[in-house]
């Protein structure tokens, strides 16, 4: 038989238990099609020997804002100043590259007051900078920005009458001016002043971002987001996706999770969703579930509550430096209950940004209510995040089947200030690892780029060891996963968490021929970030290609037939 790929002299790490390591893969149709003795009497169309090279499942990024982070790689990067006069100069460089377009806006990314003694841009300052130009410097958070006086003024702030929006506000200082900062929902005004972004561009971006996802060995991923709210960037996204898979420009395979703004209410007949006839969803009762291998929706993306670098997460103990402040849900407990039981009735499935403590006691609540009232839905349903997580409740989420995603890629870049945000006494409920693993909790390996970076290598090893920056082990060495259970965060659990284990997470015969290609293994390396990805493979096509031999891709991927997606 003539394959169309057979990858060679490999260490192939199947995380299957029947059949655990391989030397050889066979590929047919997108799809594995044998390993090491089933390959015997087989050619290929193509047959590479990898000298010894590491081959994983391909790694999938279960949360990630891959449109934001897309849009942003031409945005000035805000990360790189270290003080406030550094952080000035690179915008007043941006204004003179602008200066033939004198309407265009100027766009800053990755801003983190870290970098300046906790300090936030002088908004007077700003404006000198700026003039009437609108500003938008997105905080690496994601839940605030920071603006100037003439974006304000488009956005209607200085009217009569005006008011902040539920679940956000513009700061303002002791004189009642504003600072500048616009915090969660109230970041909308920014947006709306933006969207909807065009499809063209939205395409643009998934191209240059997922290219990159390419590189870091990542094959699939679930996009936090579409649609609507302050999280989506336009109310036709899901046509973006499609036209860059049919296009070859979608370099992984993307889950879709439609923001609870972007659903509706339904009537159907009577005895439709749960009896009830209602509920809340997108026209012609598509769910979870519906697409193809290339583009699918996924569950509803909720936000409950803010930011832990924002001391908006909801908790229930104030932050230290913060005296009397806990946080905040973004909407009122019983609004939420509404509206995502009705979601839920319709057939959709839920995943619920809740990072701190109170956050997640209400959003467990309202799982546990739904999977009771209704029984499962098609996927599995999640708490995002789950940053601030008191011992008491992981029984709960354990019993309930709930998948978690706290971000690994935190520990080393931000763990250093969330530690100083809690205090020695909840340090260990930070972004938890053995503890949640040992309860029994499904967990999702994840970004939440561009919060953190997607080098999934670097998170595997943050996974280990969780040292931050500054050499702390956030939360104690006995939260650190074993190699294995890292790789399997990005593989194997993340498969089960998005509902998508029947096709890939692991390397078995008639899966999807979805791997990473590694310089050496995650099990037995001294420091897995230090591992270099070698080639990333994604339906048995080159999306990445470092090797010393063998077909180097294209600019743009083989098109995609995607007709029997949405």
């Amino acid at each position: 038989m003539k394959l169309d790929l057979i990858l060679r002299g490999a260490n192939i790490i199947t995380l299957e238990a029947e059949r655990p390591a391989a030397s050889s893969v066979g590929v047919l149709n997108g799809r594995i099609a044998g390993f090491d003795e089933e390959l015997e009497g087989c050619t290929a169309e193509q047959d590479i020997g990898l000298d010894g090279a590491t081959v994983v499942p391909g790694f999938i990024d279960a949360h990630c804002h891959t449109t934001w982070w897309g849009l942003g790689l031409g945005a000035v990067d805000l990360e790189q100043a270290r003080g406030l006069p550094e952080l000035y100069a690179l915008l007043e460089a941006e204004v003179q590259r602008l200066a033939d377009t004198p309407d265009a806006w100027i766009n800053g990314t990755g801003f983190n007051h870290k970098h300046h003694g906790g300090a936030y841009p002088d908004i007077r300052e700003l404006d000198r900078i700026t003039g009437d130009r609108p500003l938008y410097l997105r905080h690496v958070s994601g839940h605030l920005s920071i603006t100037n006086t003439a974006t304000l003024k488009l956005a209607g702030v200085f009217e009569p009458g005006f008011s902040d929006s539920t679940g956000g506000s513009v700061l303002r200082g002791e004189d009642g001016s504003p600072t500048g900062v616009v915090e969660e929902a109230a970041q909308q005004l920014l947006q709306d002043l933006l969207l909807p972004y065009p499809v063209a561009r939205i395409v643009d971006a998934l191209d240059a971002a997922t290219a990159r996802f390419a590189a870091e060995g990542i094959t699939s991923f679930t996009e936090a987001g579409v649609g609507g709210g302050w999280i989506g960037h336009s109310p036709v996204e899901v046509r973006a996706y499609q036209l860059a898979a049919a296009s070859g420009r979608l370099h992984a395979r993307a889950q879709l999770m439609p923001a609870l703004d972007a659903l509706r209410p339904l009537r159907a007949n009577e005895t439709d969703m749960h009896g009830t006839g209602t509920g809340r969803g997108i026209d012609l009762g598509a769910v979870a579930g519906f697409g193809d291998e290339w583009v699918s929706l996924g569950p509803v993306k909720v936000f409950m509550d803010g930011s832990l670098l924002g001391a908006t997460a909801a908790v229930t103990e104030d932050y230290c430096g913060h005296p009397h402040n806990t946080g905040y849900l973004l909407d009122d407990p019983a609004v939420y209950r509404e509206r995502v039981d009705a979601a839920y009735r319709a057939g959709w499935p839920i995943a619920l940004h809740a990072i701190g403590d109170a956050a997640i006691d209400l959003a467990t609540e309202i799982i546990i209510a739904c999977q009771e009232r209704y029984g499962r839905n098609s996927l599995p349903n999640r708490i995002e995040h789950f940053g601030i997580a008191r011992p008491d409740q992981l029984a709960a989420v354990a019993a309930a089947g709930i998948a978690v995603t706290p971000q690994a890629a935190f520990i080393g870049p931000l763990g250093d200030q969330f530690a100083a945000m809690v205090g020695p006494e909840r340090e260990g409920w930070l972004y938890r690892g053995r503890s949640l693993v040992d309860a029994g909790i499904l967990v999702a390996g994840s970004s939440d780029l561009p919060v953190a970076d997607n080098n999934v290598l670097r998170a595997m090893q943050s996974w280990v060891d969780r040292k931050t920056e500054q050499g702390r082990i956030l939360g104690g060495a006995g939260e650190g996963l074993t190699p294995e259970e890292a790789l399997r965060t990005y593989t194997d659990w993340a498969a089960q968490a998005t509902g998508t284990h029947a096709r890939n997470g692991t390397l078995r015969r008639g899966k999807l021929a979805d791997f990473a290609v590694l310089s050496g293994s995650p099990l037995d390396s001294a420091d897995i970030s230090e591992l270099q990805v070698l080639a990333t493979i994604a339906g048995g096509e080159f999306t990445h290609n470092r090797l010393a031999a063998g077909p180097q891709p294209g600019t743009e991927s083989p098109a995609r037939t995607t007709g029997a997606a949405l």
